[in-house]
């Protein structure tokens, strides 16, 4: 069947994306239409020219054939950041199972029209003896608020319309009569909101080492002759990955193109943003979620008209709308926060790596800590891996780890949270008046309440998950917010032996308040950290030594360069080796390999202590010694042997309801027309089985998984499952399904 009809949107904004027109493709221009070329159509009753983009191609008209238009033509000029965008939207509604829709909102998320920020100015229309006169007459009169003004107007001639309001006091009424009088004017320009508050910096560079100047070479002689590929930075912690970067950027925009650095979440804006902007100043930009909507818009309206060259932030700055990218640049590659959790569901990583195809740009990642899909796609020579062995700074080395066995300490008869050497070192550090870093996965006071007489934990109603205590006064649901005071007795036996169980971030403050109370104390994690500009102040304060020893989740322990913490300690290594996840050693090496970076960066030798109840797990035992690649050794032929990625493709298919009974029936029957497909390609399924949180705000949940090494065939199993629902209506009517690539 010809697929002869196009879908079409006019404007794209964010609001309007899922607002298409359908109009019939003409036979001479079939073979030159696809998904995210520019238009012209007939639009409205008087059929008014318009300009708009194909989103879709299809066979079905949405409505009665007879009455729709036919595309006028192409545009021939050039193809815009938005086609490429709406190419984008295409392949990963493909790719990752989505609608058209959901792809356009991911890849377009620019527009909520804001108010454009207008800067107003008084411009004095007299010269220098006609103001001297109008002030002189001004006096006479006594008015007042025209003596201010005119004073002011002698000394400069354009006054900042926000100064005579609010510095001068002058009022609209006071300004009215002198406009009309033709003596003052008032003009106004729109500005666009920067969201860097700092002075103009520009300029500054570093000088490089040998290992980083060969990398800069080599891909510079790349670059030159044309050569776009994907590179590998594995670099160890302080080895000085961002010297590097910048040096590729001031290649790249020297070349007239333009850069995307993607960081993992907002903690690293704060000091890798300004190192940017000390090199590039004004050039720069950011986008990431703690911004305005004003501020939003700003940013991608200054990168589609050419103002800035260089995007900083999370994976949703991807989708910069540069009309001349030439470099995707993915720093920490291996964290998670690249992975999209809503459909489509993305990873940064990939999504980066066809846009730098689409571009004809260059992809660069790096990391202290690759993750396996990166560093085995490096080793089969898909991407090019460099590595930097030694740190930046000459008079700089690598921390020195020790692991405490918690075990050993509680049968020593020690029951704090702080082994005895943490102890020793920490009082070590604060009286040589060093700074001190405590680590722990976990925000909140406690991680979980329960009963000591029956023993039941204090649970969410709407989730399948405990409630955290904070405070010591309320207790609140990590996945719905669901939220209540702390009992005094058991819900569930009226007992009155209720108490906390496990180590939260603001009972370690509280805690280390008690055991140090001359040291100052700063807390960083979601909770002080929800108002704009939460981790900016936090990381400004202890970077000026306003604290001695900071407290934190893992936005602590990523990216952040302070060179007076000469201790780190991590208070709890197990707590991500012990979740239900394959990924759990892998995140457990990356998590205590960052912590451990943060220590000693400067020319004071730096000492981090690793507490465990598992001191001879590899994934503890390899970062204590950064040893990465005896590391992704074990680990792969854990993955080769269990078939996980990325030794193995994995689809997730989740199907979710409000009506327990109706999911189990539909997700059973989903298993049963998968296992039915005998796709002879050795499919490994498993399930459907209970999510690790079967429930969430009063949601079920379970899973499908479904493992083997081609793609493509996990891709195709995804469209013949999205036949079967289709197909069987009254299966999915109260289910939804979501599916998810590994």
């Amino acid at each position: 069947m010809t697929k002869n009809y196009a879908r079409i949107i006019i404007d794209i904004s964010h609001e309007k994306v899922d607002r298409t027109f359908d109009y019939r493709i003409p036979e001479n221009l079939l073979a030159d239409i696809s998904v995210g070329t520019r238009v012209l159509i007939p639009f409205g009753r008087g059929n008014t020219m318009r300009k708009g983009y194909v989103v879709e191609i299809t066979a079905q008209a949405g409505y009665d054939p007879d009455k729709i238009k036919e595309i006028a033509g192409i545009v021939t000029d050039g193809v815009t950041a938005e086609s490429r965008l709406i190419t984008l939207a295409w392949w990963l509604k493909e790719q990752y199972g989505s609608t058209m829709n959901q792809a356009l909102k991911t890849v377009l998320p620019v527009k909520q029209k804001v108010k454009p920020k207008e800067k107003k100015i008084i411009r004095s229309l007299l010269n220098r003896e006609q103001l001297t006169g109008a002030l002189n007459e001004a006096v006479k009169k006594n008015y007042k608020a025209r003596i201010r003004l005119f004073s002011a107007l002698l000394n400069n001639p354009v006054i900042p319309y926000e100064i005579a309001v609010n510095q001068m006091s002058l009022s609209a009424s006071a300004i009215k009569p002198l406009i009309e009088k033709g003596e003052i004017c008032l003009e106004s320009e729109e500005i666009y909101r920067n969201p860097i508050k700092a002075g103009e910096q520009k300029g500054k560079t570093f000088k490089l080492n040998k290992e980083q100047q060969k990398i800069v070479n080599c891909f510079c002689q790349d670059y030159a002759a044309g050569i776009r590929k994907t590179y590998l930075i594995h670099g160890i912690t302080g080895s000085g990955k961002t010297e590097v970067y910048m040096e590729l950027i001031h290649n790249v925009i020297e070349d007239d193109r333009q850069v995307i650095v993607l960081i993992p979440e907002i903690a690293l804006t704060y000091q890798t943003v300004m190192r940017f902007y000390g090199r590039f100043g004004n050039r720069v930009s950011i986008i990431n979620s703690r911004l305005s909507a004003g501020e939003r818009f700003d940013q991608f309206e200054r990168a589609k008209n050419g103002d800035i060259d260089i995007m900083i932030g999370p994976r949703s700055a991807l989708f910069t709308p540069f009309s001349r990218l030439g470099l995707i640049l993915i720093d920490e590659e291996h964290e998670s926060a690249y992975k999209s959790e809503t459909v489509p569901r993305y990873h940064a990583r990939e999504v980066a790596a066809k846009r730098a195809r689409m571009e004809n740009a260059s992809l660069v990642l790096g990391s202290a800590t690759p993750s396996l899909e990166a560093y085995s796609r490096a080793q089969r020579g898909d991407y090019q891996l460099f590595r930097l062995t030694e740190r930046a700074k000459k008079d700089s080395s690598l921390a020195n780890v020790s692991v405490v066995d918690l075990r050993q300490e509680l049968k020593d008869g020690n029951k704090s949270i702080f082994s005895r050497r943490l102890q020793a070192l920490m009082e070590e550090k604060l009286r040589k008046k060093e700074q001190i870093i405590l680590f722990i996965n976990r925000r909140g006071y406690a991680n979980f309440v329960s009963c000591r007489s029956c023993g039941e934990a204090i649970r969410c109603p709407h989730c399948d998950v405990t409630l955290t205590l904070h405070n010591n006064s309320y207790l609140v649901c990590h996945y719905c917010g669901h939220h209540i005071p702390m009992p005094s007795k058991c819900p569930s036996c009226g007992s009155p032996y209720i108490a906390n169980f496990g180590v939260g971030t603001q009972k370690i403050e509280q805690m280390t308040r008690k055991m140090f109370p001359q040291a100052k104390i700063l807390r960083m994690d979601l909770d002080t950290t929800k108002e704009k500009g939460g981790h900016e102040a936090i990381l400004s304060a202890f970077s000026e030594h306003e604290g001695d020893i900071l407290i934190g989740t893992q936005m602590i322990v990523k990216g952040h360069d302070f060179p007076d913490v000469t201790l780190v300690g991590v208070l709890a290594a197990d707590l991500s080796l012990n979740t239900p996840d394959y990924r759990s050693a892998e995140r457990t090496f990356q998590l205590l390999t960052q912590a451990a970076g943060r220590a000693g960066r400067d020319a004071k030798r730096g000492d981090v202590i690793i507490q465990t109840y598992s001191p001879d797990h590899y994934s503890i035992v390899t970062a204590a010694n950064q040893d990465y690649e005896t590391f992704y050794n074990q680990e792969m032929a854990f993955r080769r042997l269990m078939k996980y990625p990325p030794a193995s493709g994995l689809l997730t298919i989740q199907f979710s309801s409000r009506n327990e009974p109706v999911l189990g029936e539909t997700a059973a029957a989903a298993g049963v027309f998968v296992t039915a497909l005998g796709e002879p390609q050795d499919v490994q399924i498993i399930g459907p089985v209970e999510a690790s949180v079967y429930k969430i705000n009063d949601i079920y949940r379970k899973i499908l998984y479904l493992k083997q090494e081609n793609y493509d065939i996990l891709i195709k199993i995804r469209d013949q499952m999205d036949g079967f629902s289709e197909n069987h209506p009254e299966l999915f009517e109260q289910v939804l399904i979501q599916y998810d690539f590994s």
